[in-house]
């Protein structure tokens, strides 16, 4: 019970300062859940981030979803979620209550045009992470490019490409690259073993 109640207040915590998205978390998980407390490592932080890109919700909530199942199961993961929606909900009942009187004055206004600013930087940052720890080869480097132009021109193509099919492909990209360096591997290995 103890591990479920401290899944809930991590998430608690993580869940009230989830501003700007999955992307702008990215550091802020980090931080907590590699570094501060390590029930993640960046690697399969990166994983969970791309799972919850690829299926529906808010990525960051997708994310405390897994590292809930990953800690204590479908209870760590119900714990996890919860504690991740506490705060926001809260949060949004509030504002919703209040915003409609208070967001024609133009310090208001401002404000959230300096919280944009934020957002962008804190999105930024992550994308710099996530492009430093996945293009690592001329492989990954060319299917970037490949992917880019296929999502940044695809009004341009004759048929729109959905962003999900571009995710399927880049992963049997992946498969089908991993099993031929596998396979280049084991003939090269074969062919020591016979010299």
């Amino acid at each position: 019970m103890k591990e479920l109640l401290e899944l809930y207040w991590t998430f608690v915590r993580i869940g009230c300062v989830t501003f700007g998205g999955g992307y702008a978390m990215l550091p802020i998980l980090e931080r907590e859940l590699v570094d501060k407390r390590g029930w993640t490592s960046m690697d399969d932080l990166r994983d969970y981030f791309s799972i919850g890109q690829c299926t529906p919700g808010i990525i960051a909530l997708n994310v405390s979803t897994f590292i809930g199942e990953k800690r204590h199961g479908v209870r760590g993961a119900i714990a996890a979620t919860v504690g991740f929606l506490t705060g926001p909900i809260i949060i949004i009942l509030i504002i919703a209550a209040f915003l409609q009187n208070f967001a024609h004055i133009p310090e208001v206004q401002h404000a959230f045009a300096g919280i944009r600013v934020c957002v962008c930087v804190l999105i930024l940052q992550a994308v710099l992470r996530l492009w430093k720890k996945s293009v690592v080869d001329p492989f990954t480097l060319a299917l970037y490019l490949v992917i880019f132009a296929l999502h940044a021109f695809s009004g341009y193509l004759p048929v729109r490409i959905p962003a999900a099919v571009l995710v399927i492909l880049a992963g049997a990209a992946g498969i089908l690259a991993s099993e031929r360096k596998n396979r280049a591997h084991g003939a090269a290995g074969k062919e020591g073993s016979e010299k």
